[in-house]
């Protein structure tokens, strides 16, 4: 970290309100661009998907519970995986908390992974998580919405993710990617997908980030290389800095 110069405090609020200027546009900019991802068109779901859940196989219809608004975390957990991916694994982190106050906002937040529902039910208990995960584990769901690629497509040596912008970053070719994908289920029952957002698209729901952000050092990827762990791997020493070996190297994305 580069440290900035120490001036009083009457400079300092100086500084500070310039950097206020930037800071409206940005959120102006923010609320236009919510604005148009609401102005998307939408496409109305023929394929009658089907999950495995805690209480026997479930519907896409009946994931919404009630709501018309139902959005899906992606979260990269491969069948043969023991456990999800650190980094999906904070992305879960983030839905139990905004979950019970969108659901009285007529949004409910779920997760589907293709791991089979035993693992997916033994990693959810590991981790303390509430939200309702299920499984897509032999289905389309995961390879429709451009989450899952089948070995055939990797062994070529590219994958058709994030609509077609990512296709030869090594850093993606994996049978597993995250995202987020948005749908909506009207009077009549009739679905439609609104939005889907992947890579770097996922940033915006990750709370923890931001509060980065805010910081005097930022985010620091360079100086914590293997952040974030699942969180019952990181030290227990004060500070909390250092990560403990474990989790699966195929799931460090």
């Amino acid at each position: 970290m580069v440290q900035p110069k120490i001036v009083p405090p009457e400079q300092w609020l100086e500084a500070r309100k310039a950097l206020l200027i930037k800071e409206k546009e940005h959120t102006r900019a923010g609320d236009r661009l919510s604005a148009d991802r609401r102005a998307l068109p939408w496409v109305k779901l023929e394929k009658a998907y089907r999950f495995d859940a805690p209480g026997g196989k479930v519907t896409l219809s009946q994931l919404f519970a009630g709501c018309s608004q139902l959005i899906v975390h992606h979260l990269m957990f491969h069948p043969d995986w023991d456990a999800g991916c650190p980094g999906c694994s904070f992305q879960a982190e983030h839905i139990d908390g905004p979950g019970q106050h969108l659901e009285r906002r007529d949004v409910r937040i779920i997760a589907v992974s293709r791991a089979p529902l035993a693992k997916i039910i033994a990693y959810k208990r590991r981790m303390g998580w509430r939200f309702e995960w299920v499984s897509s584990y032999g289905g389309d769901f995961n390879f429709d919405f451009q989450v899952s690629f089948p070995k055939e497509q990797i062994a070529k040596g590219g994958v058709d993710y994030n609509f077609g912008t990512i296709r030869l970053d090594a850093r993606y070719q994996s049978e597993e990617l995250p995202g987020v994908s948005v749908f909506y289920k009207d009077e009549v029952g009739q679905i439609f997908h609104t939005y889907s957002t992947y890579a770097r698209g996922l940033d915006a729901l990750l709370g923890g980030n931001h509060y980065l952000d805010l910081t005097p050092k930022g985010r620091n990827e360079a100086g914590h290389p293997n952040w974030p762990r699942r969180h019952d791997e990181y030290a227990t020493a004060a500070g909390g800095g250092t990560p403990v070996a474990g989790g699966d190297e195929q799931n460090q994305r």
